[in-house]
């Protein structure tokens, strides 16, 4: 499976419900990389999308443990066991974990490449990502050069996990 994500020099993620940035060339690669496949996301990253609506040309599941939630145009998983049945029927490599943050540390042991926008700023904020720097079980292995948006410099990384 795949994360991506966008994290600032701190592995910062969001803040108060929000992106740090946004940053319309990591938009484009998010969209490129998931679009046609398999999105995971929690039921708060949802609410923060347009209307509240699932991503259109994707097959959403939203992971909660309100018993009750429901979507239009999305599958709901109320744990990570119920998650990883469902997933099941989809081919690993087109799976992405998109959010937030406690998804992602649910399910980053169950991931073996994270697509990583790395942005050159340290943001306030109150949600972060594990640092895969710090993580000998994760590598570099492709790097973007670096971009710039206004005074923004960021660069598109792809760790994977090593030995498996």
């Amino acid at each position: 499976m795949n994360i991506i994500v966008a994290v600032d020099q701190n592995w910062a993620i969001g803040n108060k419900g929000d992106l740090l940035v946004r940053i319309p060339n990591d938009h484009k690669h998010f969209r490129e990389e998931t679009t046609g496949r398999v999105v995971v996301l929690g039921r708060k990253t949802l609410e923060t999308f347009p209307q509240g609506m699932p991503l259109k040309n994707r097959t959403n599941i939203i992971l909660t443990h309100d018993p009750k939630y429901q979507v239009k145009d999305a599958l709901i998983a109320h744990s990570v066991e119920e998650l990883m049945e469902r997933l099941r029927e989809y081919d690993d490599q087109d799976i992405y974990i998109i959010g937030g943050d406690s998804v992602y540390r649910q399910l980053l042991p169950y991931c073996n490449v994270a697509h990583v926008t790395k942005i050159d700023h340290a943001y306030e904020a109150d949600a972060f990502f594990p640092n895969l720097d710090q993580d000998p079980d994760w590598e570099i292995t492709a790097d973007s050069d670096e971009q710039t948006y206004f005074d923004i410099a960021y660069q598109f990384l792809r760790y994977e996990r090593k030995n498996r």
